[in-house]
Protein backbone atom coordinates (compact mmCIF):
# COMPACT_ATOMS: atom_id res chain seq x y z
CA UNK A 1 0.00 0.00 0.00
CA UNK A 2 1.14 3.43 -0.73
CA UNK A 3 2.27 5.92 1.55
CA UNK A 4 -0.99 7.99 0.80
CA UNK A 5 -3.29 4.95 1.35
CA UNK A 6 -1.16 4.97 4.54
CA UNK A 7 -2.69 8.09 5.69
CA UNK A 8 -5.86 8.06 4.48
CA UNK A 9 -6.15 4.90 6.44
CA UNK A 10 -4.32 6.08 9.61
CA UNK A 11 -7.28 5.03 12.59
CA UNK A 12 -5.30 6.95 15.34
CA UNK A 13 -6.38 9.99 17.27
CA UNK A 14 -4.22 12.55 16.66
CA UNK A 15 -3.22 16.15 17.38
CA UNK A 16 -2.71 19.27 16.14
CA UNK A 17 0.91 20.21 15.61
CA UNK A 18 2.65 21.01 18.67
CA UNK A 19 3.36 24.50 17.93
CA UNK A 20 -0.08 25.36 17.83
CA UNK A 21 0.57 26.07 21.51
CA UNK A 22 2.32 29.47 20.38
CA UNK A 23 -0.28 30.18 17.95
CA UNK A 24 -3.58 29.81 19.76
CA UNK A 25 -2.89 31.66 22.93
CA UNK A 26 -1.64 34.79 21.05
CA UNK A 27 -4.49 34.88 18.79
CA UNK A 28 -6.90 34.22 21.63
CA UNK A 29 -4.53 37.13 23.55
CA UNK A 30 -4.99 39.75 20.18
CA UNK A 31 -8.80 39.20 20.14
CA UNK A 32 -9.07 39.90 24.28
CA UNK A 33 -6.67 43.29 23.15
CA UNK A 34 -9.46 45.81 23.61
CA UNK A 35 -10.62 44.39 26.64
CA UNK A 36 -6.98 44.32 27.87
CA UNK A 37 -6.63 48.00 26.13
CA UNK A 38 -10.07 48.89 27.97
CA UNK A 39 -8.95 47.18 31.68
CA UNK A 40 -5.92 49.32 31.26
CA UNK A 41 -7.36 52.94 30.56
CA UNK A 42 -9.90 52.15 33.63
CA UNK A 43 -6.69 51.36 35.75
CA UNK A 44 -5.45 54.97 35.29
CA UNK A 45 -8.21 56.54 35.63
CA UNK A 46 -9.13 54.93 39.22
CA UNK A 47 -5.56 55.20 40.26
CA UNK A 48 -4.07 52.20 38.79
CA UNK A 49 -5.28 48.54 38.82
CA UNK A 50 -3.86 45.36 40.37
CA UNK A 51 -1.20 43.69 38.75
CA UNK A 52 -3.14 41.03 39.75
CA UNK A 53 -5.59 41.93 37.77
CA UNK A 54 -4.07 42.87 34.74
CA UNK A 55 -2.26 39.26 35.09
CA UNK A 56 -5.24 37.56 34.98
CA UNK A 57 -6.35 39.39 32.35
CA UNK A 58 -3.67 37.76 30.07
CA UNK A 59 -4.06 34.60 31.63
CA UNK A 60 -7.48 33.99 31.05
CA UNK A 61 -7.10 34.08 26.85
CA UNK A 62 -3.88 32.00 27.35
CA UNK A 63 -5.19 29.37 28.88
CA UNK A 64 -8.21 29.28 26.65
CA UNK A 65 -5.72 29.03 23.72
CA UNK A 66 -4.04 25.94 25.59
CA UNK A 67 -7.37 24.37 26.21
CA UNK A 68 -8.55 24.29 22.41
CA UNK A 69 -5.12 22.73 21.53
CA UNK A 70 -5.57 20.18 24.20
CA UNK A 71 -9.43 19.32 23.25
CA UNK A 72 -8.70 19.27 19.41
CA UNK A 73 -8.03 16.01 17.97
CA UNK A 74 -8.59 14.00 14.26
CA UNK A 75 -8.35 10.76 12.48
CA UNK A 76 -8.71 9.31 9.25
CA UNK A 77 -10.23 6.09 9.62
CA UNK A 78 -12.42 3.72 7.77
CA UNK A 79 -13.23 6.15 5.16
CA UNK A 80 -14.06 9.05 7.19
CA UNK A 81 -12.71 12.25 8.23
CA UNK A 82 -13.38 12.88 11.63
CA UNK A 83 -13.05 16.31 13.98
CA UNK A 84 -12.98 16.26 17.68
CA UNK A 85 -13.16 19.75 19.81
CA UNK A 86 -14.29 21.02 22.96
CA UNK A 87 -14.39 21.06 26.54
CA UNK A 88 -17.60 21.96 27.90
CA UNK A 89 -19.71 22.18 24.37
CA UNK A 90 -17.81 19.14 22.69
CA UNK A 91 -18.20 18.95 18.65
CA UNK A 92 -17.87 15.48 16.87
CA UNK A 93 -17.40 16.55 13.02
CA UNK A 94 -17.07 13.57 10.70
CA UNK A 95 -17.72 12.92 6.73
CA UNK A 96 -17.12 10.40 4.49
CA UNK A 97 -14.30 10.87 2.25
CA UNK A 98 -15.88 10.73 -1.37
CA UNK A 99 -18.08 13.29 -0.05
CA UNK A 100 -15.23 15.81 0.02
CA UNK A 101 -15.04 18.35 -2.70
CA UNK A 102 -12.83 20.37 -1.91
CA UNK A 103 -9.60 20.48 -0.20
CA UNK A 104 -8.20 24.09 0.83
CA UNK A 105 -4.85 24.74 2.40
CA UNK A 106 -4.49 28.08 4.42
CA UNK A 107 -1.34 30.13 6.19
CA UNK A 108 -1.48 33.52 8.27
CA UNK A 109 1.19 35.56 8.98
CA UNK A 110 2.12 33.18 12.21
CA UNK A 111 0.96 30.56 10.73
CA UNK A 112 3.51 30.81 7.81
CA UNK A 113 6.40 31.47 10.40
CA UNK A 114 6.21 28.02 11.92
CA UNK A 115 5.61 26.60 9.26
CA UNK A 116 2.16 25.41 10.00
CA UNK A 117 -0.88 25.27 7.78
CA UNK A 118 -4.73 25.05 8.00
CA UNK A 119 -6.39 22.21 6.12
CA UNK A 120 -9.93 23.23 5.55
CA UNK A 121 -12.00 20.19 4.05
CA UNK A 122 -15.27 21.30 1.98
CA UNK A 123 -17.82 18.89 1.84
CA UNK A 124 -20.66 21.14 0.57
CA UNK A 125 -22.49 20.85 3.86
CA UNK A 126 -25.87 22.83 3.81
CA UNK A 127 -25.20 23.76 7.61
CA UNK A 128 -24.12 28.01 7.60
CA UNK A 129 -22.02 27.54 11.12
CA UNK A 130 -18.55 28.14 11.32
CA UNK A 131 -18.63 25.39 13.69
CA UNK A 132 -19.46 22.86 11.62
CA UNK A 133 -16.47 23.15 9.15
CA UNK A 134 -14.16 20.42 9.11
CA UNK A 135 -10.79 22.71 9.85
CA UNK A 136 -7.45 21.15 10.69
CA UNK A 137 -6.19 23.87 12.34
CA UNK A 138 -2.19 23.53 12.48
CA UNK A 139 -0.54 20.62 10.22
CA UNK A 140 2.91 20.97 9.34
CA UNK A 141 2.85 22.33 5.38
CA UNK A 142 4.26 18.89 4.01
CA UNK A 143 1.88 16.82 5.61
CA UNK A 144 -1.14 18.90 4.83
CA UNK A 145 0.00 19.22 1.21
CA UNK A 146 0.58 15.23 1.66
CA UNK A 147 -2.79 15.01 3.17
CA UNK A 148 -4.85 17.26 0.52
CA UNK A 149 -3.44 14.82 -2.44
CA UNK A 150 -5.00 11.72 -0.23
CA UNK A 151 -7.80 13.38 0.19
CA UNK A 152 -8.45 14.29 -3.16
CA UNK A 153 -7.44 10.85 -4.35
CA UNK A 154 -9.96 8.84 -2.32
CA UNK A 155 -12.84 10.80 -2.95
CA UNK A 156 -12.12 10.45 -6.73
CA UNK A 157 -14.55 7.55 -8.66
CA UNK A 158 -11.47 5.26 -9.43
CA UNK A 159 -8.69 5.27 -6.67
CA UNK A 160 -5.00 4.52 -7.80
CA UNK A 161 -4.74 0.72 -8.28
CA UNK A 162 -1.78 -0.42 -5.58
CA UNK A 163 2.02 -1.10 -6.13
CA UNK A 164 2.69 -4.41 -6.01
CA UNK A 165 5.58 -5.51 -3.99
CA UNK A 166 9.06 -5.01 -5.39
CA UNK A 167 7.89 -3.15 -8.49
CA UNK A 168 9.85 0.26 -9.05
CA UNK A 169 7.49 3.40 -8.04
CA UNK A 170 6.38 5.17 -11.15
CA UNK A 171 7.67 8.57 -11.91
CA UNK A 172 4.83 10.95 -10.66
CA UNK A 173 2.91 12.70 -13.93
CA UNK A 174 3.91 16.53 -14.35
CA UNK A 175 2.08 19.53 -13.07
CA UNK A 176 1.03 21.64 -15.84
CA UNK A 177 0.96 25.15 -14.83
CA UNK A 178 -2.08 26.66 -16.62
CA UNK A 179 -1.73 30.62 -15.55
CA UNK A 180 0.52 32.73 -13.87
CA UNK A 181 -0.19 36.58 -12.45
CA UNK A 182 0.64 39.40 -14.40
CA UNK A 183 1.42 42.55 -12.11
CA UNK A 184 -0.30 44.21 -15.00
CA UNK A 185 -3.65 42.96 -14.67
CA UNK A 186 -3.46 45.23 -11.38
CA UNK A 187 -5.10 48.31 -12.85
CA UNK A 188 -8.54 46.12 -13.71
CA UNK A 189 -8.92 46.43 -9.81
CA UNK A 190 -10.08 50.21 -9.61
CA UNK A 191 -12.70 48.67 -11.54
CA UNK A 192 -14.26 46.39 -9.35
CA UNK A 193 -16.26 47.18 -6.30
CA UNK A 194 -13.21 46.04 -4.13
CA UNK A 195 -11.58 49.64 -4.10
CA UNK A 196 -14.70 51.16 -3.50
CA UNK A 197 -15.43 49.05 -0.06
CA UNK A 198 -11.82 49.64 1.12
CA UNK A 199 -12.36 53.59 0.70
CA UNK A 200 -15.59 53.78 2.44
CA UNK A 201 -13.80 52.14 5.25
CA UNK A 202 -11.03 54.39 5.33
CA UNK A 203 -12.77 57.91 4.41
CA UNK A 204 -15.36 56.66 6.81
CA UNK A 205 -12.39 56.55 9.65
CA UNK A 206 -10.53 59.76 8.77
CA UNK A 207 -14.16 60.94 9.12
CA UNK A 208 -14.36 60.24 12.43
CA UNK A 209 -11.15 60.92 13.64
CA UNK A 210 -11.91 64.84 12.14
CA UNK A 211 -14.89 65.17 13.46
CA UNK A 212 -13.48 63.79 16.95
CA UNK A 213 -10.36 66.75 16.42
CA UNK A 214 -13.24 69.49 15.34
CA UNK A 215 -12.37 69.82 11.60
CA UNK A 216 -15.74 70.13 10.55
CA UNK A 217 -16.84 72.68 13.08
CA UNK A 218 -14.15 75.22 11.86
CA UNK A 219 -15.51 74.34 7.86
CA UNK A 220 -18.28 76.71 7.15
CA UNK A 221 -20.08 75.33 4.34
CA UNK A 222 -22.98 78.16 3.98
CA UNK A 223 -20.27 80.58 2.63
CA UNK A 224 -18.73 78.20 -0.19
CA UNK A 225 -23.20 77.10 -0.51
CA UNK A 226 -23.97 81.31 -1.16
CA UNK A 227 -21.20 82.53 -2.11
CA UNK A 228 -19.09 80.20 -4.66
CA UNK A 229 -15.74 80.87 -5.84
CA UNK A 230 -13.38 79.30 -8.28
CA UNK A 231 -11.69 78.83 -5.23
CA UNK A 232 -14.35 76.44 -3.95
CA UNK A 233 -15.02 74.78 -7.03
CA UNK A 234 -10.83 73.88 -7.30
CA UNK A 235 -11.38 72.36 -3.58
CA UNK A 236 -14.43 70.18 -4.87
CA UNK A 237 -12.11 68.39 -7.73
CA UNK A 238 -9.07 68.46 -5.80
CA UNK A 239 -11.35 66.51 -3.18
CA UNK A 240 -12.84 64.45 -5.97
CA UNK A 241 -9.36 63.59 -7.72
CA UNK A 242 -7.97 62.84 -4.02
CA UNK A 243 -11.00 59.94 -3.53
CA UNK A 244 -10.67 58.71 -6.65
CA UNK A 245 -6.89 57.99 -6.56
CA UNK A 246 -7.48 56.73 -2.93
CA UNK A 247 -10.21 54.36 -4.68
CA UNK A 248 -7.26 53.64 -6.99
CA UNK A 249 -4.69 52.75 -4.74
CA UNK A 250 -6.68 50.58 -2.24
CA UNK A 251 -7.97 48.36 -5.17
CA UNK A 252 -4.43 47.91 -6.60
CA UNK A 253 -3.08 46.86 -3.38
CA UNK A 254 -5.78 44.89 -1.95
CA UNK A 255 -5.60 43.11 -5.28
CA UNK A 256 -1.93 42.51 -5.17
CA UNK A 257 -2.04 41.06 -1.71
CA UNK A 258 -4.83 38.83 -2.18
CA UNK A 259 -3.52 37.39 -5.69
CA UNK A 260 0.35 37.74 -5.34
CA UNK A 261 2.12 34.77 -6.90
CA UNK A 262 -1.49 33.89 -8.16
CA UNK A 263 -0.90 30.14 -9.60
CA UNK A 264 -3.44 27.93 -11.20
CA UNK A 265 -2.11 24.42 -12.05
CA UNK A 266 -3.53 21.30 -13.12
CA UNK A 267 -2.34 18.16 -12.00
CA UNK A 268 -2.79 14.47 -13.37
CA UNK A 269 -1.68 12.75 -10.42
CA UNK A 270 -4.89 13.64 -8.20
CA UNK A 271 -6.64 14.75 -11.19
CA UNK A 272 -7.37 18.30 -9.47
CA UNK A 273 -7.08 21.74 -10.05
CA UNK A 274 -4.52 23.54 -7.83
CA UNK A 275 -4.99 27.40 -7.16
CA UNK A 276 -2.31 29.29 -4.99
CA UNK A 277 -2.14 32.77 -3.79
CA UNK A 278 -1.97 35.07 -1.54
CA UNK A 279 0.91 38.05 0.06
CA UNK A 280 0.69 37.81 4.18
CA UNK A 281 -2.01 35.23 4.15
CA UNK A 282 -1.35 32.23 1.42
CA UNK A 283 -4.46 29.84 0.18
CA UNK A 284 -4.09 27.23 -1.64
CA UNK A 285 -7.04 25.26 -2.70
CA UNK A 286 -7.92 22.59 -4.96
CA UNK A 287 -10.85 21.36 -6.94
CA UNK A 288 -11.27 17.85 -7.98
CA UNK A 289 -11.57 17.27 -11.84
CA UNK A 290 -14.74 14.97 -10.74
CA UNK A 291 -16.48 18.00 -9.15
CA UNK A 292 -15.57 20.26 -11.66
CA UNK A 293 -19.10 20.39 -13.47
CA UNK A 294 -18.75 24.11 -16.14
CA UNK A 295 -17.41 27.59 -15.51
CA UNK A 296 -18.79 30.62 -14.89
CA UNK A 297 -17.73 34.35 -16.54
CA UNK A 298 -18.15 37.05 -14.63
CA UNK A 299 -17.99 40.84 -16.86
CA UNK A 300 -19.33 43.60 -14.75
CA UNK A 301 -19.85 46.74 -16.63
CA UNK A 302 -16.64 48.29 -15.23
CA UNK A 303 -14.75 45.19 -16.60
CA UNK A 304 -16.18 44.74 -19.86
CA UNK A 305 -15.55 48.20 -20.96
CA UNK A 306 -12.18 47.88 -20.56
CA UNK A 307 -11.85 44.08 -21.98
CA UNK A 308 -11.98 42.69 -18.84
CA UNK A 309 -13.53 39.94 -17.19
CA UNK A 310 -13.26 36.80 -14.49
CA UNK A 311 -13.07 33.47 -14.05
CA UNK A 312 -14.82 30.93 -11.44
CA UNK A 313 -15.76 27.31 -11.64
CA UNK A 314 -19.31 25.57 -10.81
CA UNK A 315 -18.23 23.25 -8.17
CA UNK A 316 -20.54 20.35 -7.26
CA UNK A 317 -21.67 20.28 -3.74
CA UNK A 318 -19.93 23.91 -2.87
CA UNK A 319 -22.49 26.43 -0.92
CA UNK A 320 -23.29 29.73 -1.49
CA UNK A 321 -21.31 30.95 1.40
CA UNK A 322 -17.63 29.15 -0.42
CA UNK A 323 -17.36 30.72 -4.13
CA UNK A 324 -14.51 32.44 -2.89
CA UNK A 325 -12.85 29.15 -2.88
CA UNK A 326 -14.06 28.46 -6.92
CA UNK A 327 -12.11 31.26 -8.33
CA UNK A 328 -10.03 30.10 -10.95
CA UNK A 329 -8.87 33.68 -12.54
CA UNK A 330 -9.03 36.77 -10.82
CA UNK A 331 -9.89 40.25 -13.14
CA UNK A 332 -7.57 39.78 -16.05
CA UNK A 333 -7.68 40.42 -20.11
CA UNK A 334 -10.78 39.42 -21.16
CA UNK A 335 -8.92 36.23 -23.72
CA UNK A 336 -6.71 35.12 -20.93
CA UNK A 337 -10.20 34.84 -18.89
CA UNK A 338 -11.67 33.04 -21.90
CA UNK A 339 -8.05 30.92 -22.61
CA UNK A 340 -8.30 29.30 -18.62
CA UNK A 341 -12.46 28.65 -19.31
CA UNK A 342 -11.42 26.55 -22.29
CA UNK A 343 -8.83 24.96 -20.41
CA UNK A 344 -10.88 23.76 -17.80
CA UNK A 345 -13.75 23.01 -19.53
CA UNK A 346 -11.76 20.49 -22.30
CA UNK A 347 -13.23 22.78 -25.35
CA UNK A 348 -12.98 26.42 -26.28
CA UNK A 349 -16.69 26.06 -28.05
CA UNK A 350 -18.90 27.10 -25.06
CA UNK A 351 -16.96 29.75 -24.43
CA UNK A 352 -16.82 31.44 -27.89
CA UNK A 353 -20.04 29.55 -29.81
CA UNK A 354 -22.37 32.39 -30.95
CA UNK A 355 -25.90 31.67 -28.67
CA UNK A 356 -29.56 31.40 -29.65
CA UNK A 357 -31.61 35.09 -29.03
CA UNK A 358 -34.25 34.79 -27.31
CA UNK A 359 -36.93 36.53 -29.45
CA UNK A 360 -38.66 40.02 -29.99
CA UNK A 361 -40.80 39.04 -26.81
CA UNK A 362 -37.70 38.87 -24.87
CA UNK A 363 -36.71 42.30 -25.69
CA UNK A 364 -39.86 43.91 -25.58
CA UNK A 365 -39.35 42.42 -22.06
CA UNK A 366 -36.19 44.23 -21.55
CA UNK A 367 -36.85 47.53 -22.00
CA UNK A 368 -40.12 47.55 -20.49
CA UNK A 369 -39.14 46.74 -17.15
CA UNK A 370 -35.92 49.48 -17.75
CA UNK A 371 -38.36 51.88 -19.21
CA UNK A 372 -41.10 51.42 -16.50
CA UNK A 373 -40.21 53.66 -13.35
CA UNK A 374 -38.12 56.40 -15.70
CA UNK A 375 -40.99 57.22 -17.85
CA UNK A 376 -43.48 57.47 -14.70
CA UNK A 377 -40.59 59.95 -12.95
CA UNK A 378 -40.37 61.86 -16.06
CA UNK A 379 -43.84 61.95 -16.22
CA UNK A 380 -44.68 63.50 -12.57
CA UNK A 381 -41.62 66.29 -13.61
CA UNK A 382 -43.84 66.91 -16.41
CA UNK A 383 -46.70 67.30 -14.49
CA UNK A 384 -45.34 69.32 -11.22
CA UNK A 385 -43.61 72.01 -13.78
CA UNK A 386 -46.95 72.79 -15.60
CA UNK A 387 -48.78 72.96 -12.57
CA UNK A 388 -45.88 74.64 -10.27
CA UNK A 389 -44.52 76.55 -12.95
CA UNK A 390 -42.20 75.67 -15.91
CA UNK A 391 -38.12 75.42 -14.95
CA UNK A 392 -36.67 73.63 -18.24
CA UNK A 393 -33.32 72.54 -16.60
CA UNK A 394 -35.93 70.44 -14.42
CA UNK A 395 -36.41 67.95 -16.85
CA UNK A 396 -32.50 67.97 -17.45
CA UNK A 397 -32.07 64.91 -14.92
CA UNK A 398 -35.38 63.03 -15.64
CA UNK A 399 -34.26 62.54 -19.52
CA UNK A 400 -31.02 61.39 -18.53
CA UNK A 401 -32.47 58.84 -16.12
CA UNK A 402 -34.74 57.64 -19.58
CA UNK A 403 -31.52 57.72 -21.83
CA UNK A 404 -29.40 55.62 -19.30
CA UNK A 405 -32.21 53.16 -18.64
CA UNK A 406 -32.69 52.86 -22.27
CA UNK A 407 -28.68 52.12 -22.64
CA UNK A 408 -29.09 49.71 -20.13
CA UNK A 409 -32.60 48.04 -21.78
CA UNK A 410 -30.43 47.51 -25.38
CA UNK A 411 -27.35 46.02 -23.80
CA UNK A 412 -29.75 43.82 -21.59
CA UNK A 413 -31.80 42.65 -25.20
CA UNK A 414 -27.99 41.89 -26.95
CA UNK A 415 -26.90 40.03 -23.68
CA UNK A 416 -29.72 37.15 -24.02
CA UNK A 417 -29.38 33.89 -25.10
CA UNK A 418 -28.61 30.39 -24.52
CA UNK A 419 -27.64 27.39 -26.51
CA UNK A 420 -26.59 23.70 -26.04
CA UNK A 421 -22.90 23.22 -27.13
CA UNK A 422 -21.62 19.63 -27.15
CA UNK A 423 -22.23 18.31 -23.63
CA UNK A 424 -22.77 22.14 -22.24
CA UNK A 425 -25.88 24.25 -21.75
CA UNK A 426 -24.67 28.00 -22.03
CA UNK A 427 -26.34 30.93 -20.98
CA UNK A 428 -25.63 34.31 -21.20
CA UNK A 429 -27.67 37.59 -19.22
CA UNK A 430 -27.04 40.53 -17.30
CA UNK A 431 -25.72 44.39 -18.14
CA UNK A 432 -24.32 45.72 -15.08
CA UNK A 433 -23.00 42.37 -14.02
CA UNK A 434 -23.11 40.53 -17.65
CA UNK A 435 -22.49 36.70 -16.89
CA UNK A 436 -21.77 33.62 -19.15
CA UNK A 437 -22.04 30.13 -17.74
CA UNK A 438 -21.34 26.93 -19.25
CA UNK A 439 -22.61 23.88 -17.36
CA UNK A 440 -22.00 20.40 -18.08
CA UNK A 441 -25.17 18.34 -18.90
CA UNK A 442 -24.54 15.30 -17.13
CA UNK A 443 -24.10 17.96 -13.76
CA UNK A 444 -28.05 19.04 -14.39
CA UNK A 445 -30.26 16.60 -12.02
CA UNK A 446 -33.85 18.76 -12.95
CA UNK A 447 -35.45 21.16 -14.78
CA UNK A 448 -37.82 23.78 -13.61
CA UNK A 449 -39.78 25.80 -15.79
CA UNK A 450 -41.42 28.99 -14.30
CA UNK A 451 -43.86 31.39 -15.53
CA UNK A 452 -45.25 34.73 -14.61
CA UNK A 453 -48.62 35.63 -15.46
CA UNK A 454 -46.90 38.46 -17.81
CA UNK A 455 -44.00 35.59 -19.17
CA UNK A 456 -47.19 33.23 -19.68
CA UNK A 457 -49.00 35.90 -21.94
CA UNK A 458 -45.79 36.55 -24.18
CA UNK A 459 -45.27 32.71 -24.06
CA UNK A 460 -41.95 32.72 -22.34
CA UNK A 461 -40.72 31.08 -19.60
CA UNK A 462 -37.43 30.70 -16.86
CA UNK A 463 -35.54 27.45 -17.93
CA UNK A 464 -33.54 26.74 -14.53
CA UNK A 465 -31.03 24.20 -14.87
CA UNK A 466 -30.82 23.10 -11.23
CA UNK A 467 -27.21 21.75 -9.81
CA UNK A 468 -25.61 20.80 -6.78
CA UNK A 469 -22.93 23.56 -7.74
CA UNK A 470 -22.42 26.65 -7.72
CA UNK A 471 -25.52 28.73 -6.87
CA UNK A 472 -27.42 25.76 -7.25
CA UNK A 473 -28.86 26.95 -10.40
CA UNK A 474 -28.15 28.12 -13.71
CA UNK A 475 -31.19 30.14 -15.42
CA UNK A 476 -32.01 31.21 -19.10
CA UNK A 477 -34.37 34.12 -18.67
CA UNK A 478 -37.55 34.45 -20.83
CA UNK A 479 -36.79 31.84 -23.11
CA UNK A 480 -39.62 31.12 -25.67
CA UNK A 481 -41.38 28.05 -24.45
CA UNK A 482 -40.77 25.74 -27.38
CA UNK A 483 -37.15 26.58 -27.15
CA UNK A 484 -37.07 25.57 -23.43
CA UNK A 485 -38.28 22.47 -23.95
CA UNK A 486 -36.33 22.14 -27.12
CA UNK A 487 -33.12 22.64 -25.23
CA UNK A 488 -34.18 20.52 -21.96
CA UNK A 489 -34.86 17.77 -24.05
CA UNK A 490 -31.91 17.56 -25.75
CA UNK A 491 -30.01 18.07 -22.67
CA UNK A 492 -31.00 15.61 -21.13
CA UNK A 493 -33.25 13.05 -22.73
CA UNK A 494 -35.88 11.42 -21.24
CA UNK A 495 -35.83 13.59 -17.92
CA UNK A 496 -38.53 16.56 -19.17
CA UNK A 497 -40.71 14.34 -21.90
CA UNK A 498 -42.62 12.53 -19.03
CA UNK A 499 -44.00 15.53 -17.92
CA UNK A 500 -45.00 17.29 -21.10
CA UNK A 501 -48.56 17.11 -21.88
CA UNK A 502 -49.51 16.75 -25.03
CA UNK A 503 -51.77 19.41 -27.42
CA UNK A 504 -55.38 18.48 -27.28
CA UNK A 505 -56.66 18.39 -30.55
CA UNK A 506 -58.98 20.85 -31.66
CA UNK A 507 -62.93 21.60 -30.85
CA UNK A 508 -64.94 18.89 -33.07
CA UNK A 509 -62.14 17.11 -34.04
CA UNK A 510 -62.40 13.26 -33.03
CA UNK A 511 -59.96 12.21 -30.61
CA UNK A 512 -57.61 8.91 -31.30
CA UNK A 513 -59.11 5.93 -30.08
CA UNK A 514 -56.30 3.75 -27.61
CA UNK A 515 -55.29 0.66 -29.22
CA UNK A 516 -57.64 -2.26 -27.66
CA UNK A 517 -55.56 -5.23 -26.33
CA UNK A 518 -56.21 -8.19 -28.64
Amino acid sequence: MTETSELVQDAEWQRLDRRMLLVYPLRDLIRFLPVLIGLVIAGSASGGVDVRWQLLGIGIPVTMGLLRYATTSFRISEGRVELKRGLVDRHLLSTRIERVRTVELTASPFHRVLGLTTVRIGTGTASTNDEDAIDLDGLPAPRARALREALLRASGPVGAPDRPEGAAAPAPPPVRVVLRLDPRWARFAPLTSAGVVLAAGVIGVGSQILDGLGAWDQLNVDVAVDEPSREWLLVALLLLAGVAVLVSALAVAGYLMTNWDFTLSHSTADHSWHLRRGLTTTRETSLDDERVSGVSIGEPLGLRLSGGGRLSAIVTGLDRKQQGSSVLVPPAPREVVEGVAGEVLGSHAPVSAPLRPHGPRARTRRWSRALMVPLVITVGVVVGEVFGGWTPWALVPALLLVAAAAALAADRARSLGNALVGRHFVVRSGSLFRQREALETSAVIGWNLRSSWFQRRAGLTMLVATTAGGSQAVTAIDVPEPDALEVATAAVPGLVEQFVVATLPVAGTPRPRSPQPE
